[in-house]
Formats: structure tokens, sequence, C-alpha cells
């Protein structure tokens, strides 16, 4: 279960915001919007937007893949892959290209995953049904 912290722009007010919605990790964002009406109901209730809520469920669900923690979840929205649907569509030698281009220097993660991570990324994205 990952902490809320690590959604990845998600301000401290936000965070604070969610704890309060008794949300504490990724797993319980999870859970708490299933739905769009639970989705909508949180925003009005932490008073962020909905689209902000979606970004965070999209993130959660991320870092739900075995070895997908927030520096990787970060490179991997810098390649376009937002969502599990998104990853579950590449293919782990184009990804990776992506992903040592975007990278550069070293400035989103300081070590970057060879490819059959990535490629193990893929296959857990496979496994997770989406909640959206």
């Amino acid at each position: 279960m990952a902490s809320i912290d690590e959604l990845g722009g998600i301000s401290i007010a936000s965070a604070r915001s969610l704890r309060k919605a008794r949300i504490r990790t990724t797993e319980a964002l999870l859970k708490k919007c299933v739905t769009r009406k639970a989705r909508q109901a949180l925003a009005r209730e932490i008073e962020r937007s909905e689209s902000r809520i979606v970004k965070w469920v999209y993130r959660a669900e991320i870092l739900q893949i075995k070895g997908i923690g927030g520096e990787y979840a970060d490179l991997l929205e810098a390649c376009g892959v937002f969502t599990v649907k998104d990853l579950r569509r590449r293919s782990a030698s184009s990804l990776l290209k992506k992903m040592v281009e975007v990278n550069g220097d070293g400035k989103t993660v300081r070590r970057l995953p060879t490819e059959g991570m990535v490629a193990r990324w893929i296959a857990g994205a496979a496994e997770i049904e989406p909640l959206m």
C-alpha cells in the first residue's frame, strides 16, 4: 500500500484533506472512488475538482503494479503513460527508448529500469482491472 503522498503532484493541503476524509493510502483512494458518483462526492467533500480526483485514481492504479514507485510513475507520466490502459498498450522496448530519451541526464529518475522491468510492468498492467 502506497501512501497518498506518492500520488505525484499532490499538495500538502490536498493530502491533508484526503486524510481528513479517512483516505491515507492509494488503496483506500481506489476503494473510495469506485463509481463516478463516489468520485464526485469525494471532490465535494475535500473541495477539489473531480478531474483532480480522476488523475489521483489513475496514478493510484499505476502504483499498484509491482516495481512501480513514485519516481517510475513520474517517468511513465513524462513518457505519456497516465493510466493502466495506456501502459497495457505499450511495447517494452519502445517504452524504454522513450524513457531513456525523456530522462535525459537523470532528471526524473536516478536509475532507469531495464527492458525486463518494463515488460513486467506491462504484464502487471494487463492483470489489473482499471476503475475507469
